[in-house]
C-alpha cells in the first residue's frame, strides 16, 4: 500500500518543502531550486510524488519510479511532454509505502 497524496504532502512540508501551488488535481512544492508535485488524483498513492525529469537518473539510487512518466497540464515547472502532447508537461512519478521511506528519499535526492 502506498501513501495517499495528503500523507505525501505532510511529509514534504515536514521536510522543508513549501507549498506554492494548489488546484483540484495538484499541489506544487518548492525547496530551494527543487520543485515537486503531489498528484492529488493518485487515489492509491502509486503516483503521488512527481519529480523533475532531470532528477530521474540520480534518484534511481534511492527509489524506482512507479511508471515511465506522468503528464499533466498543471506541471508547468517541468519540461513539455517529449511526445508532443501539446500543452502537457511531464514528470517522473513515485510512490512510497511509508513516511520514513519518503523522508529518506527526500533527504537523499533533494540535498
Amino acid at each position: 500500500m502506498y501513501l495517499r497524496p495528503d500523507e505525501v504532502a505532510r511529509v514534504l512540508e515536514g521536510s522543508g518543502f513549501e507549498r506554492d501551488y494548489v488546484d483540484d488535481k495538484t499541489y506544487g512544492y518548492r525547496r530551494g531550486v527543487h520543485y515537486v508535485y503531489v498528484n492529488r488524483e493518485a487515489r492509491l498513492g502509486r503516483t503521488a510524488l512527481v519529480i523533475h525529469p532531470a532528477l530521474k537518473d540520480y534518484s534511481l539510487r534511492f527509489a524506482q519510479p512507479t511508471s515511465e512518466m506522468r503528464t499533466s497540464q498543471h506541471y508547468t515547472e517541468f519540461p513539455r511532454d517529449p511526445s508532443g502532447g501539446g500543452d502537457l508537461y511531464y514528470g517522473i512519478p513515485h510512490g512510497f509505502s511509508s513516511r520514513q521511506l519518503l523522508a529518506s528519499y527526500l533527504e537523499n535526492v533533494f540535498k
